[in-house]
């Protein structure tokens, strides 16, 4: 089986227009969330994490740009085309918004007319929507390695995005789950998850040297599982995400000795920091380095798991340890080795976990190459 590169990648949000952009601002501890007050989002102020930047386009909603200008830039990198190449979209909402803007019955409300509409856009002929709660781009990415496994492909644009609206706003509001301040994963003060909009892309291919390039990560492995707890309240004990992480450490020939570093799903809400902690425990990883990344992003929902291994692979790059921002101390049952501060040392592989309502979990392994 030949390895499944990382060839191009972009992230969109209120750190920056690029992966460079949004990297850079985590090496410093910028975080894009703030506190919000507009009504049209919601009666009360709340924490999120919105971008501010004007949209020039105006016949393309706000999901449509951010996440045009993800794809517009890894294809200017790279350029996948042809009957090989397969477009994937990841979002759990996309454009929910038409309904607060009186246009239910716009066609491009449904994620498959909004997914052929932005495959037309950049040429794509064929495409695929994912869309399964919050592990929806880690599975994404998950699919899309599978699809090339198959052979049907060479190439994969996986594209995720959500943007912040009155309809999610609300619905996480009468969960109780919005954190009336900065969210704090892991931390024995978290009150809940921040909301945030983002979009972020990565091109996976088998045939680098087609798109001219050197790519320094792969995906080794990806695991699926469903723990059929709750509706919205993850597993009591982990031991499901567990069978994830033991699908794709098998598919990566990889052990736990050989995990680096962890990106936790870490929404910072009292049942999922848990839910991972044992999970981490149970697979004898509680001494493995491990940050979340929603206290720069806010919780991005389809696009989450899609930023996070883009910058995870950075992370893999630059042999730098992201700190998880917020954490000052445990409030889990079971020891985490949670990263609180920048740090380099030398890194190869990285486990990213993703967990969301319905009881769904995903994890997936990257590694760097030696000569990276």
């Amino acid at each position: 089986m030949k390895k499944v590169w990382m060839a191009a990648d972009c992230v969109v949000s209120p750190l920056g227009f690029t992966t460079l952009e949004n990297y850079r601002n985590l090496q410093k501890g910028n975080s894009g969330i703030k506190l919000i007050d507009d009504r049209k989002l919601s009666p009360e102020t709340f924490y999120g994490a919105r971008i501010e930047e004007p949209f020039s386009d105006s016949t393309l909603t706000r999901f449509e740009s951010i996440s045009c200008q993800a794809i517009q830039q890894v294809m200017h990198a790279v350029a996948p085309s042809g009957d090989r190449t397969l477009f994937i979209l990841s979002t759990t909402k996309g454009n929910i918004a038409f309904l607060e803007e009186g246009d239910p019955n716009n066609p491009r409300i449904h994620l498959h007319a909004v997914a052929a509409f932005l495959a037309h856009k950049f040429g794509f002929k064929k495409h695929l929507v994912v869309s399964n709660a919050c592990i929806s781009g880690v599975m994404a990415l998950i699919v899309g390695k599978r699809m090339i496994d198959t052979g049907l492909y060479d190439h994969v644009v996986v594209v995720g995005a959500d943007v912040l609206s009155r309809f999610v706003i609300s619905g996480f509001q009468s969960l109780q789950a919005l954190s009336p301040e900065a969210c704090r994963p892991f931390d024995a003060a978290r009150k809940g998850i921040n909301l945030g909009e983002c979009a972020a892309a990565i091109v996976l291919t088998t045939k680098p040297e087609e798109l001219g390039i050197n790519p320094g990560v792969s995906i080794l492995g990806g695991g699926l599982s469903n723990d059929a707890n709750h509706i919205s309240g993850p597993s009591r004990t982990g031991e499901e995400l567990v069978f994830a992480i033991q699908q794709a450490m098998e598919e990566a020939s990889v052990s736990t000795r050989d995990i680096d570093f962890i990106s936790a799903h870490g929404t910072a809400t009292l049942y999922n920091d848990e839910m991972e902690a044992k999970a981490f425990a149970l697979m004898g990883m509680e001494r493995v380095p491990m940050n979340s990344l929603k206290g720069y992003f806010g919780h991005t929902l389809g696009a989450a798991g899609i930023v996070e291994v883009v910058l995870s692979a950075e992370s893999l790059m630059h042999d730098e340890l992201i700190p998880s921002k917020g954490f000052e101390r445990s409030g889990v049952l079971q020891p985490v080795n949670v990263i609180q501060a920048l740090e380099n040392r030398p890194l190869k592989t990285c486990l990213k976990t993703a967990s969301g309502f319905g009881g769904c979990n995903a994890a997936i392994i990257l590694q760097k190459e030696n000569n990276f």
